[in-house]
């Protein structure tokens, strides 16, 4: 007998400045166990994008049909255009073993809870608001307003911070450290015993 063997559905959310997106590409570099989910749009391929790696691009009634037979976990529409993650992606690869990854915003994230009780939320925090502005102007691609309304995003977004599961903290220099808090969390998640009820029935009668 032996501990779960299916991979975990891994939600992260994080204020934009907080480094997420290089705390991920630690983490997606163990391309065996973690699979960064690939969502599916109705828009049009720009060039260099590939079918089923960088967005699984539909049609619009394919789309809604999608929507219709619930196999959205979570999805939006900006401008014209629809964008969402599939349920039967992200079932198979987690059959397989593979940890899949949800890079999202909290309402996405929220979406994401409600509908799968197995989901595990991790928020990506900056050391604090501070750092999280210098990080924003040290890109030096910002403009002042865009700064502003970035911040006040930023405390909007952190307000669904008790609903997440885990929030792990990405100290500068030090993603890393962050990439591995996560593995970890993803590592207990499947020692619970709520995943292993073969486990749970064979010992406690």
């Amino acid at each position: 007998m032996e501990i779960n063997q299916k991979g975990v559905l891994l939600v992260v959310s994080g204020p934009s400045g907080c480094g997420k997106g290089t705390v991920l590409s630690h983490i997606l570099e163990d391309k065996e166990n973690y699979s960064l989910s690939v969502s599916f749009t109705t828009r049009d391929p720009r060039p260099g994008e590939i079918d089923g790696i960088h967005y699984g691009f539909v049609s619009k009634d394919e789309f809604l049909l999608q929507i219709a037979d619930g196999n959205m976990l979570e999805y939006t529409e900006y401008c014209g255009n629809y964008y969402g993650t599939p349920q039967s992606t992200v079932n198979s690869l987690l059959e397989k073993g593979v940890n899949v990854v949800l890079e999202i915003e909290t309402v996405g994230a929220m979406n994401v809870k409600n509908i799968r009780s197995d989901a595990v939320l991790v928020m990506i925090l900056p050391p604090s608001y501070e750092v999280l502005e210098n990080r924003l102007r040290s890109r030096g691609t910002n403009s002042e307003e865009d700064i502003t309304k970035r911040l006040l995003r930023a405390k909007e977004e952190l307000k669904a911070l008790p609903e997440y599961h885990y929030c792990v903290i990405n100290h500068e220099g030090r993603s890393h450290e962050a990439a591995e808090q996560i593995r970890r969390i993803v590592e207990a998640e499947k020692h619970k015993i709520e995943r292993n009820n073969m486990i749970l029935n064979h010992f406690y009668q």
